[in-house]
């Protein structure tokens, strides 16, 4: 038995396919008369059911019925996607009864710049709930921030060419899911293109945790007040990861952004957390600084001028959590000096707007940052009311790009 797990093993290995027991009976192998079980999962997901349906929501097939796809224009294309999303309109871009589990994401839109990708924004709903356990920026949620997009792969989501979003977050649901799109940019946004891929019969209990997602984002940061990425969370569950976003005012002084500690505050933790880490560029898996480079469970995409977006998964590091959980990041940097900088030099406009102060010898100094970030947990419901969604103004100040462009169509 060991001696035929081991070929497996090495099989599946060779194929990314997961070994776990589902405890499924599978037939008698015919050389050693032993009973096998269904073990073998291709990306956490059985080889075949019985039980589960494969489905897909489009704008062809809005229910993601059987036998229901690609019916107009007698079957050759003829609704591939929401024509015109209006300006102000709220799009259900899937209404699934469950329960079930949705597997994939697939999104397109015209990219005519920052300012679309930023207020285009996601509300997922499940359960019937009134209050959103998603609430995102679309190009946020798929990974990159600032209404950047570029080409990157992660654990959890693609952008292929900067120009699909591909979300493979596990979203189960017991009795509905409702995801939205609503038109926040103040005219109408063209073409909207999408394919939610999901299965229903899925088994969910009580204690399932469901997919959560929320953006934030501050202006201007309070010197020696730790930007928070995760707060309010009530229940049992699993603090996924985030992608970080920093507008950069000190780009181009000589100074690095980086040395803030993330913590994470477990279970009723209130002065000092239980997690805590050694710095920015550090907790993305790097150090020594950040370049750009995408991973599986860690990368900065993006690093261009003044604009940093990166991220960092917890899948083979879990972070549990059974009652709550806070998570921050400081707002940190380093200016290579063991004194504080002179107000006449180069760091002097930020000493006088109050945006830099060392106050002990060494490098490092508190400053005052732009930090956006989108954090991705489950937890069990119900789902706390979020704060304050920022408004519009928010969201855009200082992303847009002089001249903004159009992906041409065909």
């Amino acid at each position: 038995m060991t001696k035929m797990y081991n070929i497996i093993r090495v099989t599946l290995i060779t194929l990314s396919v997961i070994m776990i027991s589902t405890g499924c009976s599978h037939s008698l192998n015919n050389k050693t008369g032993i009973k096998m079980n269904n073990q073998i999962l291709l990306s956490g997901t059985p080889l075949c059911s019985s039980t589960i349906q494969s489905r897909a929501i489009t704008a062809e097939n809005q229910k993601g019925e059987k036998g229901q796809g690609g019916k107009e224009l007698d079957g050759r294309k003829g609704l591939p996607c929401l024509w015109n999303l209006k300006k102000d309109q709220v799009y259900t871009f899937a209404d699934i009864e469950g329960p079930g589990m949705i597997r994939h994401i697939w999104i397109t839109v015209q990219n005519t710049g920052p300012l679309k990708m930023r207020n285009l924004i996601l509300r997922f709903y499940w359960d019937d709930q009134e209050t959103p356990s998603v609430e995102v920026p679309l190009s946020d949620f798929f990974g990159i921030s600032h209404g950047r997009t570029t080409p990157y792969e992660s654990a959890f989501i693609t952008m292929p060419e900067g120009k699909g979003f591909n979300s493979y977050f596990s979203m189960l649901f017991a009795k509905r899911a409702k995801l939205t799109v609503c038109n926040e940019t103040g005219e109408d946004a063209g073409m909207f293109f999408y394919q939610v891929d999901y299965t229903a019969g899925d088994a969910i209990d009580e204690e399932c945790p469901y997919f959560h997602a929320q953006f934030r984002r501050d202006l201007n940061t309070t010197l020696k007040e730790d930007y928070v990425i995760l707060d309010g969370v009530k229940g049992k569950g699993r603090y996924l990861g985030v992608n970080l976003g920093l507008v950069d005012r000190f780009a181009g002084k000589g100074v690095w952004w980086g040395e803030g500690e993330v913590k994470m505050y477990i279970d009723g933790d209130s002065k000092y957390p239980t997690i805590c880490g050694t710095g920015a560029e550090d907790y993305i898996g790097s150090g020594w600084g950040l370049g750009e480079f995408y991973a599986q469970e860690m990368g900065a995409p993006l690093i261009k001028d003044e604009y940093v977006s990166c991220y960092r998964f917890h899948v083979r590091d879990p972070i549990y959590f059974n009652e709550d959980i806070k998570v921050t990041i400081q707002q940190l940097g380093n200016d290579g000096k063991h004194v504080p900088a002179e107000p006449d030099g180069p760091l002097g406009e930020f000493i006088k707007k109050g945006e830099y102060k060392k106050e002990h010898t060494g490098g490092n100094f508190e400053r005052v940052d732009d930090m956006c970030s989108t954090v991705y947990w489950y937890q069990t419901l119900p789902t706390m009311p979020f704060g304050k969604f920022p408004d519009k103004e928010l969201r855009s100040t200082g992303i847009a790009i002089e001249k903004e462009k159009e992906v041409s169509s065909y």
